[in-house]
């Protein structure tokens, strides 16, 4: 009888994709006598979900011109799923990757908005929401901005907040948002559950890792706050009532507040969409794998959601590099493999490809039992 494998990793952020991580490991897998595999490239939310979720669910990209984080009109790409869902990333108009420079200050969501405008432009009114990889810590505000709702400061003046700007906001005009909102449904797909504000929200957090100094990232907590309070005298949720509000530089309070939309875990989520139990019939082991493997790997990210619905399965996990000891390993009943241990890192993500095929062939010759 056949040996089931599924074989279902994230990217390997800087080198591989989670397609092409996917490609190697059953490559390799396939060259073993005896085996078959089922290869389920994954997501959480952030870069590269789009393209996930249209192999399972099929469909297509289509682009669209929208503002970068630094304002600069660019092309972006959207998918529209077989049974017409939008698949919108925030990393595609408003991630770091869509800026020449780390700016957290004045990054902005307008572009994303823009993008959510397209799909309703295009008649879509399902729509699934990416929230990793972004640039911004502006609330969704710029978002907002673009599907109609007006900032106003202390003049009465309109203007779209960045993060240096939102405290600047007096009160916000819902006269003219785009109604067509109202007709839709809106999930966030998220792989963080901090949140909005306060020493474990999205400025102290995440604001850093997108150029924030320390006096940036508390002039930037302190515009979140002041924006919530703002938004509740308005009748918007409260963001302490929102698990996960912080993600994305609050984008997911923006989210849950002007286009009431739900948050769901995003590795839950893209496990639902590719009927991950219903794959598991039959299975043998599952093989995944990530950049790092770290603790971080259970909070919310790929591993850690494939660990939790295995269902007992064994697991293998390919890495750039793990941090967990052997005995956090053997409590997780998990087996970890470096591609290139002891290998200085910027050759191993340099030449990823190859440290991850010729790691791949030694596990299996040395474990004939798989």
């Amino acid at each position: 009888m056949l040996k089931k494998v599924i074989i279902i990793p994230d990217s390997f952020k800087g080198s591989l994709s989670s397609f092409d991580v996917a490609s190697i490991l059953n490559d390799v897998i396939l060259q073993k006598e005896g085996h078959e595999t089922l290869c389920v490239p994954m997501a959480d939310g952030g870069e590269g979900s789009t393209d996930c979720i249209i192999k399972a669910m099929g469909g297509a990209r289509l682009p669209v011109m929208v503002h970068s984080p630094e304002h600069k009109l660019i092309r972006a790409h959207y998918g529209i799923t077989l049974n017409r869902t939008g698949v919108m990333e925030i990393a595609e108009s408003s991630g770091l990757t869509k800026a020449s420079g780390k700016n957290a200050t004045t990054a902005s969501t307008l572009g994303f908005g823009e993008m959510i405008k397209a799909g309703l432009n295009e008649g879509l009114r399902d729509f699934l929401l990416c929230l990793g990889g972004s640039a911004t810590t502006d609330c969704g505000c710029g978002m907002a901005a673009a599907l109609g709702i007006k900032f106003l400061d202390a003049s009465g003046k309109p203007f779209v907040p960045t993060g240096a700007t939102l405290k600047d906001v007096v009160s916000i005009d819902t006269s003219e948002i785009d109604e067509r909102i109202w007709q839709s449904r809106f999930t966030v797909m998220s792989d963080v559950e901090n949140p909005l504000f306060g020493p474990l929200g999205a400025a102290h957090i995440y604001a850093p890792q997108k150029g924030a100094s320390p006096d940036e990232v508390a002039l930037l907590d302190a515009g979140l706050v002041h924006i919530s309070n703002v938004m509740r005298r308005h009748g918007f949720k409260d963001p302490c009532s929102i698990k996960g509000a912080g993600a994305a530089g609050g984008t997911a309070y923006g989210c849950a507040a002007f286009l009431n939309a739900t948050i769901e875990s995003g590795i839950d989520a893209m496990l639902d969409i590719c009927h991950f139990e219903e794959a598991l019939t039959n299975t043998s082991y599952i093989v995944t794998g990530e950049g790092k493997l770290d603790e971080q790997s259970f909070m919310g990210k790929v591993v850690g959601g494939i660990r939790k619905r295995s269902m007992g399965k064994p697991m293998y996990v390919f890495c750039g590099k793990n941090e967990l000891s052997a005995d956090r390993l053997s409590s997780l009943d998990i087996t970890a493999i470096e591609i290139a241990p002891g290998v200085p890192l910027e050759e191993s993500v340099r030449n990823a490809d190859r440290y991850l095929r010729e790691a791949a062939k030694e596990f299996l010759k040395n474990h004939p039992e798989l």
